[in-house]
């Protein structure tokens, strides 16, 4: 299974700035994950067998690349499928700047669900965890998250401190630091932000 997720991701070595505001020396282009659908099927199949015994509602994932994935393991529950959309928001130290809304429409049929978080690739987990927020919000009751990839353990301390369930259909170790603790900076390595702000953020 391992081998059949890292087939479908092109890792890249440096100094990049993420989504949540850490920096890390690993990077995927993600856009890339869903060239080849039938591929990605095959792992939603797997990661539905795995969320079958909780009894979803319903399945969320964050646009964009997760909703993709999220959307594949709905449909093979045949359980509802929402999505979250990316804000930004206020930050004092610098991490997790981006939030995560459930779109208007959507939110009130989700109160009381039982419902999965679903994800591609998930480092500090920055669209997770924002996700997660507002299912709560929302009245959701998030039962497990999923990913096809977990790098490091941050998100995966996160999981058991919220006591949600994590599944991972594939782990590899991960560099994470805050910019104050970062080596590379103090290497003075050229940092590259590939994606923490490819497309803008949203001040809705």
């Amino acid at each position: 299974m391992q081998e059949q997720v890292l087939e479908l991701l092109a890792p890249q070595r440096g100094h990049f700035l993420l989504e949540s505001g850490h920096h890390g020396d690993l990077w995927f282009d993600l856009e890339t994950l869903c060239l080849h659908p039938r591929k990605v099927d095959t792992l939603a199949v797997t990661m539905a067998e795995r969320l079958a015994p909780l009894k979803l509602e319903g399945v969320c994932g964050a646009l964009v690349e997760g909703a993709f994935v999220s959307l594949m393991v709905a449909s093979k529950l045949d359980v509802e499928f929402t999505y979250s959309e990316r804000f930004a928001r206020v930050s004092t130290d610098g991490l997790f700047p981006a939030g995560y809304r459930i779109p208007a429409s959507l939110r009130a049929g989700l109160r009381g669900k039982r419902v999965a978080v679903v994800n591609d690739v998930t480092n500090a987990g920055s669209a997770v965890r924002g996700t997660y927020e507002d299912l709560r919000a929302c009245g959701a009751e998030v039962v497990a998250f999923g990913t096809l990839l977990l790098l490091g353990e941050s998100f995966a301390r996160f999981a058991a401190e919220e006591g949600v369930p994590l599944h991972a259909l594939a782990r590899l170790p991960n560099n994470l630091w805050t910019p104050a603790e970062c080596p590379l900076c103090v290497a003075e390595a050229p940092l590259q932000d590939l994606g923490a702000y490819r497309a803008p953020l949203s001040a809705g």
